[in-house]
Parts: structure tokens; C-alpha cells; sequence
């Protein structure tokens, strides 16, 4: 038992001890050179909010180091507190001795300074290692590699905030020790060693968490643009208990044009008021958070005593529509951590039509490999979908099934055969065949299918199209530890053709024990306190030097190479920029993982991505940039590692200027590269002097005039008025990836009679084309007067007279075009607004500089200004 004396006026502690009953307590006076700090507190990386006792260190004048360990925290920092007290009035009293300005409690009182220049070897957790011997190792090791570019550290991780009851005035008083000093430090060394440890507890998080389950409620209805007309109880209170969470997704919130491109959508807030008055009666639930993409939207709700369970919530979607711009269909997705479990739900919308399924799939593929959540810190990687222990995917998948007589699957529904019915389900098939949703599981099916139906009825649709049942909607889910209770549909609610489906999930959550977690974490530390002075980490790369022969634009290429830790402790790499660089790598390429920690012995492949974007087509093309690139792999307090990246790039028409094409007749891949680079910068002189006449690229042709429009963007259109201008859903249906390459290998390679490829194809290539042109048809410098002169169709035509040459042609071919188009709206579904909203991100797009600062009353205008040549006629 510890306590306080007074005698000769000066203040000490009294230590009695049990097993010496009678004898005489020890005595330690509390002077200048006292010692006293308290350990428990040692930087723990989750959070506790219980009362778990604490532990301190005693030295006095001419005694040993004690430590002592309290059950009661809030009575040990009552106790420290009061000696704090005690040892403050005593130094203001008489001036401490030089040698104790780093003794314990200074290193409490004079945090600020310390955290500048701490002396090594300051108590607490003893550090038997020089600093400066360490540096000078490093030094050694790194001497032939140039100086280091060490990556910024990742930030501590904000604690929450818990409301207890007594809190003592020491609380706010630092307290620290060496360990803590060395993860609180604004250095790099501290953020290694934070993610260090980070990893170690996580490797053995079986030994502080247990499971527990939870009840998880899991909603999705396709709400075909409706406005809620009845309670939604019926779906949402169901249960006689109610869940700890809720994870509610809609389809079709809202089908109008605004909707459509991005815009606000009153429906978001009809749907949120409806879905708030139908949780569970008994028991009070708060909103996590809410994300929408157009029609999608999707709310997580948690009990109010769950609330403080939950932490590092991040949103994001991905659109897979025409381009990846459309939100029309895509995936929206929350993800967030429940105690030391870690959660992402996605509600998507994919792809429709019975023979449509491989675009399902590509939607799916898409929508994993786009739908990454961006950590605070930037240096960290990012987290995609199946980064987390449990995944929960809802949705209109629309997957159908493979009967195309809607009577002979009423028939055998009506029979109640559904399981014959569900070989035939599209969904099924393509998970056995592993094409989609490999790694889910999904329940048993009992219930009828919930598309297509009248709306306000229970009747299968009886319109003229006669849509053929099927099983759209559904919940699958990956990750251990779940079982599913129930999975059923809501036939009760007709507002929809599709009715709702629900699940409900028992999900064991990994909850951390505080006082295991405590011993874990102190024993890591020790750990670590005792490797970091003997060992130093090391790699060895399988390879170094990578080529990329033939690269192409949209197409992507990979390698491979294996990096194994072959030291004795665990070590954390990551690619770092080269000096004077604020990425990594150039934009066309990419690592994955570009960080991580290895285990001695353990390997791991990393992937190197050559992905050539509209981004950095322009650079390629014109000779600027090339592929070539050298990589620093950086090994924490170790050395770096340079991988040496090279290949060839194939040029592609797509990035290149329209003056440039105007002036090539025969395919870009034909041009000598010389001469690309060439016709490159002669391309800038026309655009200046549009007036002057300049010679074509072939000399043997040089009397011919360039082309009024490249000959690529006039292939495209021919086909597309030739083709598709009955297509349904143009423009508004995005093509296959294997056949946009097609496309684009044919209009590099040659000047082919056909374009390959489905009409939606072609026509998202004409799309992905004006989006990549590194000078859109409407020149840059034109952008602000398009705006200010949308209200006057006269001053509209007097800009567009005021182009380049080969802009000008190609806007009034398109325009053109366009308005051909809109004569077949009936057939198509194409209208002017919908036309003018997207083309006018291509063809009027401001200046890079203004992109960020566009407000929604310039995006009006600028669609206003294309709207008036859609319905002008042929004025011009």
C-alpha cells in the first residue's frame, strides 16, 4: 500500500508492506530527484472506456525502480495527482539540480520541448539502444542508395470521446514514456513504428476479442421513381426483436432527367422521412449515414447505445453508366467498423434486359475493382470492397431468367416449383461458372419472384412487353461468422413493379477485451523495444527491371514480381516518390499492394499496372512522356529498392488533336513518329492562325485541302445514322469493354468499310473519343463567352463562327447528327435535355483551372448554349 507522509515539513511516500507485518514502511522522499509516472496509459491504438486499474513507476534519491500495479485507476491518478501537486510546490521553492532536468516528472511537465529533443534512454519502458548508433547503421546500409526520402508518417488515430463520470485533474496532465514519446513524435520513425505495432495486434487479435452476436436487418427495393404511399412497417418492423442495425438500399429513387445527371432529388428526402417513422418500435435507432447516386441510395441506422461502437465511416459510389459517368446504374457503398470488425455494404443497380447478363457482370467487376474509400492520410492505401471481414451486397442486380415464355414461368410458379424455376436463374449460373459474386453466398430462396409487377397491384405485369418474372432483387453476403435467420420478400407493398426483399443476418462482431488487449499491446511493445537494436529488415525482389512492350490506350497490362522478407523481423515496405515528386509513379502506372507489412520468411506478389486513361494519352501520343519510369520500393529503416520500368506505347487517334487528325489520311499507327510529333506542334500554329492554309502530313498529297472532320469522328457518327438512330436507350446504355478495344484498335490500325462492335459501343466510343481530345471542339478560350452569351442564340452562332476551322466543322457535324437523332425519340428514349446534359460535358468543358470551381448555375448555361443549336435547325 502506497501513501503520503509528512515529516520535517518535507512530503514522501510511505510503502507498506504485507508480507513484513510490524517492520517499518519504506520511506522515499519526494524531492528533486523523485521520480514518478504512470505506465497504464501507454498509447493504446483502440479505445478503453473502462475502469481497468493502471500502473506506476517509483524512484527515489537512493532507492531501486519500483512498479507498482492499482486496480482502481481513478484512486492511482487521485494518488498521482496529489504527489504532482506536492512536487510542483516543492521545486518553485528551491531550484532543481542541472542533472534532474530529465528526471520523470519533468518529462510530465515539459512535454513540448521533450518532443523536440528527448534524450535517449529516458525511463519507462527501458530502451537498451543508442540512437545515434542506430542512425549511423542506417547510414551505413542506405550510403549507396543516395539520400533517403523517408514517406510522411500515418497519422494517430483519433480517439472518441467518453463521457465518465469523475474524471481526476491529473487526466489532463501528459502522461508519457519513452514508448509513448516514440509514437507521438512528428517523425517518420514514430509512424513506422505506430504501423508496426498496428500490425503485430492485429495478427494476434484472437488473443483480447470474443465474439457477440448482433442482429442485422438488410433491406433493398427497386422503387421504380415512386413517391412512399404507405408505412413502411410492413418490410422494416417485421421482426418481433429488433436489429442493432439497419442497412436500407433503394433503386429508382428518382427517374428524372435532373436525377439523372447528378442533380438534387426531393425523392432522397420523401424515402429517408418514410424509412425513419418505419424502424423497429422498440427501440430507438440514429442515422449513420446516407449516400446516393442518382436513383441509389443507401442509409445505415444503428441503435442509439450502438452508436459509439461504431467509427471510421467512409462513403463512396461508382457509376458504371455510358463512360462510368452515368449514376443511372452503379453501386453506392458504406463502410465503417462495429467494435474490431470491419464492414462494407453495397447497394448497386446493375445493367438491365434479359440478355444483358455478361454487362451485369461487367457492372460487378467494374464496380469492385472503381469502389475504393480514401483513408484521411493520403500516404495510406486505399481500401476496396473486399478489404473488409464482413461484405453485404444488396440490390437490383436485374439478373433474369433463361425462359423467354413469361407463361411457362407463371405456370410453374404457380405450382410453387421455384427451385426448378431457380436452375434457370441467371445469377445461379454465372456464380457457378464463377463469371460474378464467386467469393458470395446467398440463402435459400422461398419466396415468388419480386419483378415484374402493375404497380399498386399483385398482378404480373400485363403490359405490352409482358416482362418475364424474375428474381432482380437480391442480398448475398461474404465473411465469416454469419448466419442468415430469414430471407424473404414483402409482397404487401405494391407502390413498386418490384416489391422489397429483406434478410436478417446473426453476425459475430469481434469485441475487444480491454485488459487482454492491454497485455497484448505492453507485450508488443517490450517486443519491439528489445528487436529494433538487434535486427535490421531486409527484402529480396524475385526481379527489377520490368518491359511493357505494345501498350495501348484503355488496355491493360500486367506483371508480376514476388518481394520476400528475408530478415528476422517484421517489416514494412512502400513505394515512395523520387525527389521532387509528389506520387509514386507516373499516372499511367500503378502498384497493388504499394504498401504492407511481411512476417520473416512470409512473401508477396505485387502487381505493376500499365493502364494508359484519357489522363495521359495526349503525353504518349505526342512524344512528350514515354513509358518509362524508375520506382523506389522503400523499406522501413532499412535500404531502398529501384525497379526500372520500360516499354513501347502505340499511338492511338484517340488524345490526339483535331487539327492533327484533319491532316492525316491514312491511320495514326501508319504516321512515322517523327512525323507525329511533328504534325504535334504544327497543330498548335493552325490553331492560332485557323485562317492559314497548311500542308496536309503526306507530301506526295500536298496540293489536297485537310479534312473537314477526322476521318475517325465521321466513321463514328456514319455508323451510328446508318445504324442506330432506333436503338433504344442510345447513348444512355453503355457498350462491352472487349468491343470498345475493337473499336479502337480498328480505327488505329485502318479505315475500315464497318465498325465492329454493338450500336451502344460504338457510340460510347464516339463519347470516350471527345472526352479524351486534349482541346475540346469548343476551344478552351471560348468556354466563359459560350456562357455569358447562352441566353441569345444569334451571339451562340457568332462564337461557334469564331472557332478553328476543324472545330467548327466538327460541332456542326455533330449537331447535325444530334438533331437527326432526336427525330426518333419514340424508338431511341433519346431527348434534347438528355442529349444537351451530356454532351456538353464533351464538346463545352471549362478550362482545367476552372474544372473545381464550375458552379451548377455554369453547368445550366453551358447545357443551355448546346440546347439551342439541338432545336435550331439547320441555321448554320
Amino acid at each position: 500500500m502506497l501513501s503520503l507522509a509528512q515529516r520535517g515539513g518535507r512530503y514522501g511516500i510511505l510503502i507498506h508492506w504485507q508480507e513484513r507485518e510490524g517492520a517499518e514502511p519504506d520511506y522515499i522522499p519526494i524531492n528533486s530527484r523523485f521520480k514518478c509516472v504512470q505506465e497504464a496509459e501507454e498509447t493504446l491504438l483502440i479505445d478503453i472506456a473502462t475502469n481497468t486499474g493502471c500502473k506506476i513507476r517509483i524512484q527515489g534519491d537512493k532507492t531501486a525502480e519500483r512498479l507498482f500495479e492499482f486496480p482502481d485507476e481513478e484512486r492511482c491518478l487521485g494518488f498521482l495527482a496529489e504527489v504532482q501537486s506536492i512536487q510542483e510546490a516543492q521545486l518553485k521553492s528551491s531550484l532543481p539540480d542541472h542533472k534532474d532536468s530529465a528526471s520523470w516528472h519533468q518529462v510530465e511537465k515539459n512535454l513540448p520541448s521533450l518532443l523536440q529533443a528527448s534524450p535517449s534512454g529516458a525511463l519507462g519502458f527501458e530502451d537498451d539502444f543508442n540512437a545515434m548508433s542506430l542512425e549511423k547503421k542506417r547510414n551505413m546500409q542506405n550510403h549507396q542508395t543516395g539520400s533517403r526520402r523517408e514517406p510522411p508518417p500515418p497519422p494517430v488515430p483519433p480517439s472518441r470521446q467518453f463521457h465518465r463520470e469523475r474524471e481526476s485533474a491529473s487526466r489532463e496532465q501528459p502522461k508519457v514514456t519513452n514508448t509513448m514519446r516514440k509514437i507521438f513524435l512528428p517523425n517518420t520513425q514514430t509512424g513506422q513504428r505506430e504501423g508496426l505495432i498496428k500490425h503485430v495486434l492485429a495478427r494476434r487479435e484472437k488473443e483480447y476479442v470474443h465474439l457477440e452476436n448482433f442482429r442485422f436487418f438488410v433491406g433493398t427495393w427497386n422503387v421504380n421513381g415512386q413517391s412512399p404511399d404507405s408505412s413502411l412497417e410492413p418490410w422494416l418492423a417485421c421482426d418481433t426483436e429488433p436489429p442493432d442495425l439497419y442497412c436500407i438500399g433503394f433503386q429508382e429513387l428518382d427517374l428524372s432527367t435532373e436525377a439523372f445527371f447528378y442533380f438534387d432529388s426531393s425523392k432522397e428526402q420523401e424515402w429517408l422521412v418514410a424509412v425513419e417513422k418505419s424502424l423497429h418500435p422498440q427501440a430507438k435507432y440514429k442515422k449513420v449515414q446516407m449516400v446516393r447516386l442518382v436513383g441509389m441510395m443507401l442509409l445505415v441506422f444503428a441503435r442509439k447505445d450502438q452508436l459509439s461502437n461504431i467509427r471510421e465511416i467512409m462513403t463512396e459510389s461508382v457509376g458504371t453508366g455510358i463512360m462510368g459517368k452515368m449514376g443511372n446504374k452503379g453501386g453506392v457503398a458504406v463502410r465503417f467498423v462495429f467494435h474490431n470488425t470491419t464492414f462494407c455494404v453495397v447497394n448497386s443497380h446493375l445493367a438491365a434486359h434479359v440478355e444483358d447478363f455478361e454487362r451485369r457482370n461487367q457492372d460487378y467487376k467494374d464496380i469492385c475493382a472503381r469502389m475504393s474509400f480514401v483513408t484521411p492520410d493520403d500516404t495510406l492505401p486505399q481500401l476496396n470492397i473486399m478489404k473488409h471481414d464482413v461484405v453485404i451486397w444488396l440490390g437490383d442486380l436485374n439478373y433474369r431468367l433463361c425462359i423467354p415464355d413469361a407463361s411457362e414461368v407463371k405456370s410453374l410458379i404457380s405450382k410453387n416449383e421455384l427451385q426448378k424455376l431457380l436452375t434457370y436463374d441467371q445469377l445461379n449460373i454465372q456464380r457457378i461458372h464463377k463469371k460474378a459474386f464467386a467469393d458470395f453466398t446467398e440463402g435459400e430462396i422461398k419466396f415468388i419472384p419480386t419483378y415484374k409487377y402493375d404497380s399498386k397491384t399483385d398482378r404480373w405485369d400485363s403490359s405490352g412487353k409482358c416482362r418475364v418474372p424474375a428474381w432482380c432483387d437480391r442480398i448475398l453476403w461474404r465473411g465469416g461468422n454469419i448466419n442468415q435467420l430469414c430471407y424473404r420478400s414483402h409482397m404487401d407493398l405494391k407502390t413498386s413493379d418490384h416489391k422489397p426483399v429483406s434478410a436478417l443476418f446473426h453476425i459475430g462482431v469481434k469485441v475487444v477485451d480491454d485488459q487482454r488487449y492491454r497485455k497484448v499491446f505492453e507485450d508488443i511493445v517490450r517486443m519491439m523495444d528489445r528487436m529494433e537494436n538487434d535486427f535490421l529488415p531486409s527484402l529480396e525482389l524475385s526481379r527489377r527491371e520490368f518491359d511493357f512492350e505494345n501498350v495501348k490506350f484503355r488496355q491493360l497490362q500486367k506483371q508480376k514480381f514476388q518481394i520476400t522478407n528475408n530478415g528476422q523481423v517484421t517489416c514494412h515496405f512502400s513505394f515512395i516518390p523520387k525527389l521532387n515528386d509528389r506520387q509514386y509513379c507516373k499516372p499511367w502506372l500503378r502498384a497493388e499492394p504499394c504498401e504492407g507489412y511481411l512476417e520473416p520468411n512470409e512473401s508477396v506478389d505485387i502487381s505493376l499496372d500499365v493502364y494508359v486513361s484519357k489522363d495521359s494519352v495526349t503525353l504518349l501520343n505526342s512524344g512528350e512522356d514515354k513509358i518509362e519510369d524508375i520506382l523506389v520500393l522503400h523499406l522501413d529503416r532499412g535500404k531502398d529498392y529501384f525497379l526500372t520500368i520500360s516499354g513501347s506505347y502505340l499511338p492511338s487517334c484517340f488524345g490526339t488533336s483535331l487539327e492533327a487528325l484533319c491532316r492525316m489520311r491514312q491511320p495514326i499507327r501508319e504516321v512515322p513518329v517523327t512525323k507525329l510529333i511533328d504534325l504535334g506542334e504544327d497543330s498548335f500554329l493552325e490553331k492560332e492562325k485557323s485562317a492559314l492554309q497548311m500542308s496536309i502530313l503526306n507530301s506526295e498529297d500536298a496540293s489536297e485541302m485537310p479534312l473537314q472532320v477526322p476521318k475517325e469522328i465521321w466513321l463514328l457518327v456514319d455508323h451510328l445514322f446508318k445504324h442506330a438512330c432506333h436503338q433504344e436507350d442510345l447513348f444512355q446504355t453503355p457498350g462491352m469493354q472487349e468491343e470498345l478495344q475493337q473499336i479502337i484498335d480498328c480505327l488505329d490500325t485502318s479505315i475500315p468499310e464497318t465498325i465492329p462492335g454493338s450500336n451502344h459501343s460504338v457510340a460510347e466510343a464516339l463519347l470516350i473519343f471527345l472526352e479524351a481530345l486534349p482541346e475540346p471542339v469548343i476551344c478552351y478560350e471560348m468556354y466563359q463567352r459560350c456562357l455569358d452569351w447562352s441566353h441569345d442564340s444569334r451571339l451562340c452562332r457568332q462564337v461557334i463562327s469564331q472557332l478553328p476551322r476543324c472545330h467548327r466543322s466538327v460541332f456542326r457535324y455533330l449537331m447535325s447528327f444530334l438533331r437527326e437523332l432526336l427525330k426518333y425519340s419514340e424508338d431511341n428514349n433519346v431527348s434534347a435535355t438528355m442529349i444537351a446534359t451530356l454532351f456538353t460535358s464533351l464538346l463545352l468543358r471549362p478550362p482545367p483551372n476552372l474544372m473545381a470551381k464550375q458552379t451548377q448555375q455554369d453547368r445550366q448555361r453551358a447545357i443551355n448554349f448546346l440546347y439551342g443549336f439541338l432545336l435550331a435547325g439547320d441555321e448554320e
